[in-house]
């Protein structure tokens, strides 16, 4: 196994929760985040990505939830996790979640102020795909969600994410629905997140 790289700088589980709540995140929103956290953080320590980062940027990756359920969530959980004075890569996390990436079209579409929204360090990718891999409290497998998008014409994104599946698979040493697979598809919840899922 890699040596875990860990960060002080970052809010840890039981801080996450108390920003998402204090918030006023709906609970199944923090459920979700809960969810992701769970994939993401087995993934840090499979890829050697800085797991402090990984677990705090999927927990607070949903951040913007508690003001706007649509695509412009990211964008506004940037700049609330800014506010706070929470530290720049893990706003950059937040802002950078939403699949694979969206390019400058897509972001046109969806109403988001132009910008770069790739997922472009191992964390963020990490945090990404575990949102990519995770429907609500459940895991799924990447095929899930790529069907998912081509049932509403959204090749590109499709793609995208297939792309992301294979490479970070490669970077963790295992496909990684093998690892989805392994938590199954309602994983247990560990720490404080245990509680809500009850």
């Amino acid at each position: 196994m890699r040596e875990e790289r860990r960060s002080s700088t970052h809010p840890n589980e039981d801080e996450c929760l108390r920003i998402l709540q204090e918030a006023g995140c709906p609970d199944r929103v923090i459920i979700h985040c809960c969810t992701v956290r769970t994939l993401a953080v087995r993934m840090a320590d499979l890829c050697g990505a800085d797991r402090g980062l990984v677990s705090s940027g999927a927990m607070l990756h949903d951040l913007g939830r508690c003001r706007d359920m649509g695509m412009r969530h990211a964008v506004i959980g940037a700049e609330m996790a800014a506010e706070l004075g929470l530290p720049d890569d893990l706003v950059e996390v937040i802002r950078r979640h939403i699949g694979a990436g969206i390019d400058e079209e897509e972001a046109k579409e969806m109403g988001l102020p132009p910008g770069d929204y790739f997922p472009r360090t191992l964390e963020q990718k990490v945090v990404a795909h575990a949102d990519n891999l995770t429907s609500d409290d459940r895991l799924v497998p990447c095929r899930v969600t790529v069907d998912k998008l081509i049932s509403r014409s959204r090749y590109r994104g499709a793609e995208r994410i297939e792309m992301l599946h294979l490479e970070l698979s490669e970077v963790c040493g295992q496909d990684l629905d093998v690892l989805v697979a392994s938590l199954g598809s309602n994983p247990d919840l560990e720490g404080p997140c245990e509680a809500l899922k009850r």
